[in-house]
């Protein structure tokens, strides 16, 4: 069995049997933004917690959109509890649910690898509470920390993550190898010297290389922006190894079989290329591709009639132009009768449908044909948002029929 379009055949992606298989403790979707991953990754938690797993999902959505689904009026740092509509009373489920907070993140970190005192310290840092804020890469890397330490908790058999929001979907995976380069870069080197150097000759040689880059930078940041980054470096100079080796613990933790990456996009150009590229690149970092999930596919049940006769019906019933350039109608139409204005709607509205449905099948057949071995699972165009618990568990079961 697989996904057919137009020739070409991939396998089908078996949701329950990913969900099901114990192995898999730690589920990844990612894609382009817009393409509805908070939502399939909510999906995906809330159908694994019905099958009896324990479950936690971590969003980074700002939107908040996670926490109404979920019934909750809000969600931060720490899981939340979640009611599971429709649990297997044979193999009862949790489901707990959570939001990244990066600043907060990055406290947690300091306060558990720091002393009172430094901690303090390097908490009060005006630079600190600028890179704990806003840095660039910041979020993608505290994602990363947050998975962590989800799975040394060990409180949760499965962990359902939502990635960042990006304009590269590749953020997220670059975000340890981007915290290295930054934590061993040269200013960084510069920086932390006085407090590393040893000696007193080294020390002066060290100081006098020392003065002239303080100098510069003095007249480029300030004095007193130059004084907070020198102290947030001192503070955080015993840190920088813990920071480097989680990230490359998480970064290998997502290369194991126990991990499985879900590639979300919508049939849509832009969004299929970009799970294009992601596929690409995922299978070059070695990491556990499970499939793409193709969402808000449409669909018509009346597809034995074609766009073509169904246009040529619209235009006998109701003529899209008279002769003279004003909209007219034929027969009974002419005495405006509604029924035929409404079947000639109608008939239009299934003929672009029908165009809709045709331009996202080439779209996939483009995908398929340059990726034949990724499983596939679609989850059909729904009439109105997502919203609630019952939504929810209904993506649920149409990702699991699939």
């Amino acid at each position: 069995m697989g996904t057919a379009i137009a020739g070409f055949r991939s396998p089908t992606l078996e949701v329950d049997r990913l969900l099901d298989d114990l192995r898999t403790r730690i589920i990844v979707c990612c894609g382009s933004g817009g393409v509805g991953k908070t939502t399939t990754a909510a999906a995906l938690g809330l159908r694994a917690a019905q099958r009896g797993r324990h479950v936690v999902v971590l969003t980074v959505d700002p939107a908040r959109r996670l926490a109404q689904s979920m019934g909750l009026t809000s969600l931060d740092n720490t899981p939340r509890p979640v009611p599971i509509p429709g649990a297997d009373a044979s193999a009862p489920g949790t489901l707990h649910a959570m939001m990244l907070d990066m600043k907060r993140t990055f406290d947690e970190i300091v306060e558990s690898h720091a002393d009172p005192d430094r901690a303090a310290q390097i908490l009060a840092n005006p630079f600190y509470q600028s890179l704990s804020s806003s840095f660039a890469g910041t979020q993608e890397y505290m994602a990363m920390e947050k998975l962590g330490q989800l799975r040394r908790a060990d409180s949760w058999d499965l962990i359902v993550l939502d990635t960042p929001p990006s304009r590269s979907a590749l953020d997220f995976l670059d975000a340890p190898q981007r915290l290295s380069r930054f934590l061993d870069g040269r200013l960084i080197r510069l920086l932390a010297a006085p407090g590393r150097a040893g000696g007193r000759a080294y020390m002066r040689v060290v100081n006098a290389g020392f003065g002239v880059f303080t100098g510069v930078l003095t007249k480029v940041l300030g004095a007193q922006v130059l004084r907070d980054v020198q102290t947030f470096v001192s503070a955080l100079d015993t840190m920088f190894g813990g920071f480097r080796e989680r990230a490359e613990e998480t970064y290998r933790l997502l290369q194991t079989p126990g991990t499985a990456f879900l590639v979300v996009a919508t049939p849509e150009a832009d969004a299929l290329r970009e799970a294009s590229y992601f596929v690409e690149r995922l299978s070059e970092d070695r990491m556990p591709l499970a499939g793409l999930v193709l969402n808000r596919v449409h669909s018509t049940p009346a597809a034995h009639l074609s766009a073509a006769r169904s246009l040529a019906a619209a235009e006998v019933l109701v003529p899209a132009t008279a002769p003279d350039g004003s909209r007219s109608c034929r027969g009974d139409g002419a005495r405006g009768d509604g029924g035929h204005q409404i079947a000639a709607t109608a008939l239009r509205l299934h003929a672009e449908r029908l165009q809709l449905v045709a331009a996202e099948r080439r779209l996939a057949q483009r995908f398929m044909a340059a990726h034949p071995g990724v499983p596939i699972v679609e989850i059909p165009a729904q009439p109105e948002d997502v919203h609630d618990l019952p939504g929810l568990s209904a993506i649920g079961e149409s990702l699991a029929s699939r």
